[in-house]
């Protein structure tokens, strides 16, 4: 992993997960599956959220920040070494975001209670440093469910949109999906 210097955001720390982060990381995952998306747990799109330690932690391409307060983790922000999956994301998105170049920014949760003290966008910035510094990636890449209260206006304001898909019909009725770009350097 590139060398990292844990920052502070007030009283937060945002620092990459540790092996004692993993169980609190996995609450604010779940949480936000649960609570903000209404359709919980999904196996073939939330792994990641079971197997943390070998997700994140054991690929020196792959970043997990954690937002804690004091011992409590109340936000994530997970790196990955990939692009969208086709199907259900178009098939062009698919070819244009490949595995190995493509820097997928997931999981940028807050949990209820510490948002809009500006977390998410810290941990953003600091995955998209990490991307910059790591030989091979030449872009961030996202989706969002733009349904969550919130999310369309935060990723409008830091990224790019490349295709709405609630235009498409890629993802069928009741998905808001949108996907972005972070262009690095």
């Amino acid at each position: 992993m590139n060398d990292y210097t844990p920052q502070r955001k007030g009283p937060y720390e945002l620092r990459p997960a540790r092996p004692e982060d993993i169980e609190g990381a996995r609450r604010v995952m779940l949480d936000t599956f649960y609570r903000d998306f209404g359709y919980g747990y999904v196996p073939a799109w939330h792994a990641d959220a079971i197997d943390i330690e070998g997700t994140y932690l054991n690929d020196p391409r792959h970043l997990l920040l954690v937002a804690a307060l004091d011992d409590e983790v109340v936000g994530t922000t997970g790196l990955l070494s990939r692009g969208p999956a086709h199907p259900p994301h178009p098939r062009w998105l698919a070819e244009r975001y490949r595995p190995g170049s493509t820097a997928q920014l997931v999981r940028v949760y807050v949990a209820e209670g510490h948002r809009r003290h500006g977390l998410a966008r810290a941990m953003v910035h600091q995955a998209c440093s990490f991307a910059a510094a790591t030989d091979g990636y030449d872009c961030v890449y996202l989706h969002t469910n733009v349904n969550v209260p919130g999310a369309q206006g935060f990723w409008d304001s830091i990224a790019k949109e490349v295709c709405d898909a609630r235009t498409t019909g890629e993802h069928g009725p009741g998905f808001g999906t949108v996907h972005y770009e972070i262009p690095l350097g």
